[in-house]
């Protein structure tokens, strides 16, 4: 990357990381610190936790698609700002319902798709992988720094200092997008990276898409779940003050996450991602379902959590990464917006549902709701072929050329390893899915049709 890249980057992740920071705090401590909240019940609670994702799932796209129109920087200033007021909304009751109400419009500043429209914007394609994937890991490690964060915080200011904290991160994102985050003078709207109206229907009409949809959908609704039990089987079952659990959830996840990358390295390079996936499904549905068998022991816990989070891990890695591989030619920008849709209307199902279950059928019931939709989901793996192991490659054409672009398509289509073609011809550009066990670049070069062509 060149410098402005970097700085564009680096920027955007940070964005990204205090915006998923500040979402992610208080769910470790919300069940126990809310709970003298007025008119607190297990059920307005669980609805508090979620309620962010119904949210987020409405706007993601339409926030995306807005940006085109109005610009990306003051989408995100909007969102930015009405994630600010819902923190602060948040921060100043004592009233459930108003908590309720600030998380929606917390979660209504969904600005997830404009800052990978705004990377779009600002990087090539050649570095568009770097730069996504540097947004991913801030997004992970983002989640893991709340569940740490958020117990240390809850101790020292209680729930409102948790929101406060939230809105102030809100307005140093602000900051950092209208003094560091560089301005494009024109969108490129890159299929990659954003979502398209006519490319929806493929994508929801793709079985092993949906499929993988699914699976974040169940995986985030188990994720908010799990915190409405988890934090009071440690305070009351267990006997660990909720001032101590910052140290149980930080050595869970550092020790979780280096037990996971093997496996990740075996699914990708022994080309296992189907059993790989298979695996860490059912390891997760046991450690949930063993949840239920945690009554005195904390190293006990610390252990079915450790799977747990191993499981969770490699699933949160692993599924963008398949969408990715799967999401047809010049559609995995909206693979993505329908993937980060369900991602977020699974944590809004997984608070409500699971805050209505905790109050009308206790923990147990909340856990083996969580158990019963993982099932689910494993029998859905089980059933799905073995994903594709292909990668995207896009090529930029000569603005003049003597071919029809069916012709290109054709030439294309021809070349051993190469899965599917779809050219954009206002933008002169070929998007390619191929396989890299069968594909070689060197064969473009017989084509004087193509300017360049990159891995994205």
């Amino acid at each position: 990357m060149n410098a402005l890249e970097k700085r564009s980057v680096v920027a955007l992740a940070s964005v990204y990381a205090m915006r998923m920071l500040g979402l992610f705090m208080v769910m470790p401590v919300f069940v126990l610190l809310g709970a003298d909240l007025q008119g607190a019940t297990p059920a307005l609670l669980g609805l508090a936790i979620g309620a962010y994702g119904l949210s987020q799932a409405l706007l993601q796209i339409p926030f995306g698609l807005l940006s085109d129109r109005v610009g990306r920087k003051k989408m995100i200033y909007l969102g930015l700002i009405l994630f600010a007021s819902g923190s602060l909304l948040a921060a100043s009751t004592d009233s459930i319902y108003v908590v309720i109400a600030g998380r929606i419009l917390q979660g209504a500043g969904a600005i997830a798709s404009v800052l990978m429209a705004l990377l779009s914007d600002l990087t090539r394609e050649e570095e568009r992988t770097k730069a996504m994937a540097t947004v991913g890991i801030s997004i992970g490690l983002s989640f893991s720094v709340s569940l740490v964060l958020g117990p240390l915080l809850g101790a020292a200011w209680g729930l409102s200092g948790i929101f406060y904290v939230t809105a102030v991160m809100a307005l140093l994102a602000l900051v950092v997008v209208a003094r560091v985050v560089p301005t494009p003078h024109t969108h490129k709207v890159s299929a990659d990276t954003h979502p398209a109206r006519e490319m929806v229907g493929r994508v929801l009409a793709d079985g092993r898409l949906l499929r993988l949809d699914f699976g974040i959908f169940v995986l985030h609704l188990v994720l908010t779940a799990l915190f409405l039990v988890f934090p009071t089987m440690l305070q009351d079952q267990l006997g660990l003050a909720s001032s101590s659990h910052w140290w149980f959830y930080l050595s869970v996840m550092v020790l979780s996450f280096f037990a996971m990358v093997p496996f990740i390295i075996i699914g990708e390079k022994k080309r296992k991602m189907k059993p790989i996936l298979c695996m860490a499904i059912a390891l997760l549905t046991a450690a949930t379902a063993t949840l239920t068998q945690v009554n005195a022991s904390l190293w006990a816990a610390w252990g079915v959590l450790f799977f747990f989070f191993m499981a969770f891990n490699l699933l949160e890695a692993s599924l963008p990464s398949l969408i990715s591989k799967e999401a047809p030619a010049a559609s995995k920008g909206t693979a993505m917006g329908v993937y980060s849709t369900s991602q977020f209307f699974g944590a809004f199902l997984g608070g409500a549902l699971g805050g209505y279950l905790l109050q009308s059928a206790g923990v147990e019931g909340v856990l083996w709701l969580m158990a019963g939709c993982l099932l689910v989901w494993l029998l859905a793996a089980l059933t799905m072929p073995a994903p594709s192991y292909t990668t995207s490659l896009v090529l930029e054409l000569r603005d003049a050329l003597e071919n029809t672009f069916d012709d290109v398509d054709r030439q294309l289509r021809r070349l051993p390893g190469v899965k599917d073609v779809v050219i954009v011809e206002n933008a002169s550009t070929a998007y390619l899915k191929v396989d890299r066990q069968h594909f070689r670049e060197d064969q473009l070069a017989d084509f004087d049709f193509v300017r360049q062509g990159k891995s994205t």
